[in-house]
């Protein structure tokens, strides 16, 4: 989803009567710092689309919003949930950043696993991992010890995956619609299961190991 630019005219309708989370960008012209962060934000906005709603608003041309923030420079980030200010960042913040910024934000969140807690499970045989990208991008690298079952057969393997009586620990390559859309299956028939947060790119970040089919 492209970032949508808001002014003070349409801050409450597209920010504040917002169903999802927003993360707002004030920013201002002639700015190093807002140069270096809008294609990170506009990285995130499209990883995330569906999750969370971004919007760029300039300081300048509506100074309500950025007095509204208290912000006394720029750039500025803000997340605001149900109407209200929930987390803020101040500066030229790297894209992770950013992520761990709105992630406790995103719809979902309750359901999904940090990367660094994996390692532990699998080391105690308590979940079964499951990669639900096609079967390309799985032999190419993947969690050692998962199962290859692409999401639009999830449904079919339920059965299957119910019989190993562990949790399913779901993951794709960066936590997107894919595996939501998995994991949601798999509530549908009862089977407990998690997401991978941040997908496969998240085990990668954590320099954990993979294998090759």
């Amino acid at each position: 989803m492209a970032v949508l630019n808001v002014t003070t005219a349409t801050f409450q309708r597209e920010v504040l009567q917002s169903e999802l989370p927003v993360l707002i960008e004030l920013w201002a012209p002639g700015f190093p710092a807002c140069r270096q962060l809008t294609p990170r934000v506009e990285e995130v906005a499209r990883e995330l689309d569906g999750k969370l709603k971004v919007v760029r608003v300039n300081a300048e041309e509506s100074p309500q919003v950025a007095q509204m923030f208290r912000a006394t420079e720029v750039p500025m980030l803000i997340v605001v949930v149900a109407g209200r200010p929930a987390n803020a960042a101040k500066g030229a913040i790297t894209k992770a950043e950013i992520l761990e910024l709105v992630e406790p934000h995103l719809p979902g969140a309750e359901d999904e696993i940090p990367a660094k807690e994996l390692p532990a499970l699998i080391k105690a045989g308590k979940v079964l991992i499951v990669d639900v990208r096609e079967s390309g991008p799985f032999q190419r690298a993947h969690i050692p010890g998962s199962r290859n079952v692409p999401g639009e057969s999830i449904t079919l393997a339920a059965q299957g995956l119910a019989m190993e009586r562990k949790p399913v620990i779901l993951y794709d390559r960066s936590g997107g619609e894919e595996v939501r859309k998995a994991f949601e299956a798999l509530q549908q028939v009862g089977l407990p299961a998690a997401i991978l947060k941040g997908g496969f790119l998240a085990w990668e970040a954590e320099g954990y190991g993979i294998e090759r089919s």
